[in-house]
């Protein structure tokens, strides 16, 4: 293997092989080359396989764990220690369900909701509880364990694998609440008026046994929220526990959005991968309303347990680590308001520092034609939630006090708190240490940068399994929707597959393009054709570029124009000229095209963008969840 490293000892792999090589020293000497040890060859470059390796390679995520850890978790044994589970209250009883995705690798999380009598007090219409995996009983401070889950952060989830946080004897069995399997849990029991509005709330150490795994579709079944399929029977069993569960997840929605939180609607890419791992489709998450519904049942519970035990903390003056979310910054929402602008709606930047007018305003587009885009620019305007030990709320939930409780098996802060909750229920002093507080410091930044890493990575793989699926469908077209304007062109969201096909302005038509100064639009200098983001455009794919992540094409014409070979003229019904557009076969004034900084960044980036991912690609994620992670099909709240 020759190359710019010479290694230090002969190797099996031979010359253009991706391999991961550790510098074993640095040249001295500019006509010198660095000396390096050989760690793994990785393979042929393009190989599916080999691409999504080179990415956790890069970013230096591991699949496997230190050997102590593991032996650590093989050390439990493969079920619960009956003196544990005898000195904790006992939720077996309970007809408490796991509800996840039907491709779920772990389950944290378990619900249960009963119609209250009159035991539980006056007013009180339901009582809700929501029992997540005692993790933090396994997970020991300053144990191996600790120490390889707090490296972690959290958990990666890719299209064809998992990478948990823990070793799989924890994630995937003793601390999985498997169905009719005995567990250890910390759960909350909340009890509502019919509201939604929390009237009395209690946290419990306890042993429970899940009755029933059920997915997200057979939910859907069951309640007559979709008919693709007949309900499942033990959904069907568990029907009238589900319509409780469903009228109380309706009261907590609507009084949540009634107090400001904002509702981003915004597909996810999901890939459809055959039994040899290889990509065929790749297709929007929950397209079908009723599964939505039923997710939403979920999430409730768990943004209802997430808050309770942080606002059950806060009053008593537990340390901890929160889930933060600042108010957005009017600089960020220029770009919004000029759209909002030239479509007619109303729109005032002093809005945007109150939630509920911001919830109110997503409501009133909710319908628009251009509804999309706009949740997208919106969504870029605000700030990336984060976990902090100063409590600052959470703007995007209208929450004064939030943090993540619910899924302690994929991420390290849950873990964290779990700890302080089992002090609270044993009745032991809070942890209030110069050096306890630092700790909780460290991991809370440490989880925030690990978040951002993973996210990034998950995305780099979704685009290449796009760029994959892509390759034989060179020079066929489709329809899509521009989501994004950058320095070199533009990117169209395709239809189906729901991929992104970067069209650079040489290849939009015959003319010269730049983004005007509101970087909403690029205009033909010679023509002062307009491309808006929101416009339809058909395009034909010219090139598949796999190591950039990237598909290129050809514009053919907007969607209602049919396919040609040129441009084609404004359609009807687009948005009105730019400020400024000059007549047509007049250049735009110079500085129109500085809408992209100085990394050539998106100026405007597409639907579940924090930001775009590297090379300039628009980023793709999803709904970010009180679940959290892709594992869940969640929000990364």
């Amino acid at each position: 293997m020759r190359g710019p490293i010479t290694l230090d000892e002969a190797n099996e792999g031979y010359d253009g092989q991706a391999a991961v090589i550790a510098i074993t020293r640095y040249p001295e000497r500019h006509d010198e080359h660095p000396r390096g040890a050989l760690v793994q060859i990785l393979g042929d470059p393009g190989d599916p396989e080999v691409e999504v390796l080179k990415i956790l390679a890069r970013e230096e995520i591991v699949e496997g764990f230190p050997g102590e850890a593991v032996a650590e978790a093989r050390a439990f044994g493969e079920v619960i220690d009956p003196k544990v589970a005898a000195a904790r209250e006992d939720l077996r009883a309970l007809p408490l369900a796991t509800i996840d995705p039907k491709d779920a690798r772990d389950h944290d999380d378990a619900v249960w909701v009963r119609p209250a009598t009159a035991e539980d007090g006056e007013g009180a219409a339901w009582v809700a509880w929501i029992a997540i995996a005692d993790v933090s009983s396994y997970v020991r401070e300053g144990s191996a364990l600790d120490d390889a889950a707090r490296h972690r952060s959290c958990s990666v989830y890719l299209p064809d694998r998992a990478i948990p946080m823990l070793p799989r004897e924890l994630s995937s069995h003793l601390c999985s609440l498997i169905a009719h399997e005995d567990r250890l849990c910390l759960a909350a029991c909340v009890t509502l008026d019919a509201s939604g509005t929390v009237l009395k709330r209690r946290l419990v150490q306890g042993v429970m046994r899940s009755v029933a795994k059920l997915t997200y579709e057979d939910v859907a079944r069951a309640l007559a929220f979709t008919s693709d399929e007949p309900a499942s029977e033990q959904a069907k069993e568990m029907l009238p526990h589900l319509e409780v569960a469903w009228a109380c997840a309706s009261a907590l929605r609507q009084k949540r959005m009634r107090r400001g939180a904002l509702d981003f609607d915004l597909p996810e890419a999901k890939v459809v991968l055959d039994e040899n791992g290889v990509c065929t489709d790749v297709i929007r998450a929950r397209a079908d309303l009723g599964v939505k519904k039923a997710y939403q049942l979920i999430e409730e519970l768990m943004l209802l347990a997430n808050e309770v035990v942080a606002d059950e903390l806060t009053q008593k003056g537990v340390p901890t680590i929160y889930r933060v979310h600042g108010r957005p910054d009017e600089a960020k929402l220029d770009r919004f308001a000029a759209m909002a602008e030239i479509l007619g709606i109303r729109f005032d930047l002093e809005d945007a520092q109150d939630p509920r007018a911001l919830g109110r305003l997503l409501k009133s587009i909710a319908k628009h034609p251009q509804a999309q885009v706009l949740n997208s620019l919106l969504l870029r305007s605000m700030k990336q939630a984060t976990y902090d030990i100063v409590n600052i709320g959470h703007f995007g939930l209208a929450s004064p006090a939030y943090l993540h409780f619910t899924s302690p098996i994929r991420r390290y802060p849950d873990l964290v708190v779990h700890r302080a909750v089992h002090r609270l229920c044993e009745g032991k002093p809070a942890e209030k240490s110069e050096t306890a507080i630092e700790s909780l410091r460290e991991a809370a930044m440490l989880a925030s940068d690990k978040e951002r890493k993973v996210m990034e990575v998950e995305r780099e793989v979704v685009d290449l399994h796009r760029c994959i699926l892509m390759r034989d469908r060179i020079g066929e077209s489709f329809e899509g929707t521009v989501t994004a304007l950058v320095g070199s062109g533009v990117f169209v969201a395709l239809d189906a597959p729901y991929v992104d096909v970067m069209v650079k302005y040489e290849a939009l038509g015959d003319d010269a393009y730049d983004l005007d100064e509101d970087g909403l639009r690029a205009v033909g200098r010679r023509s002062g054709d307009a491309i808006h983001l929101g416009d339809r455009m058909m395009v034909r794919i010219e090139d598949v570029g796999l190591e950039r992540r990237q598909v290129s094409g050809r514009r053919l014409a907007f969607a209602s124009d049919g396919v040609d070979d040129g441009p084609g003229p404004r359609r009807r019904g687009s948005l009105p000229p730019p400020r400024g557009t000059p007549p047509r076969g007049k250049a735009p004034p110079r500085g129109a095209s500085g809408a992209t900084n100085r990394a050539g960044r998106p100026s405007v980036t597409p639907p579940r963008s924090e930001k775009p991912s590297k090379g300039g690609k628009p980023a793709h994620k999803g709904k970010a969840s009180p679940k959290g992670g892709k594992g869940k099909g969640g929000k990364r709240r």
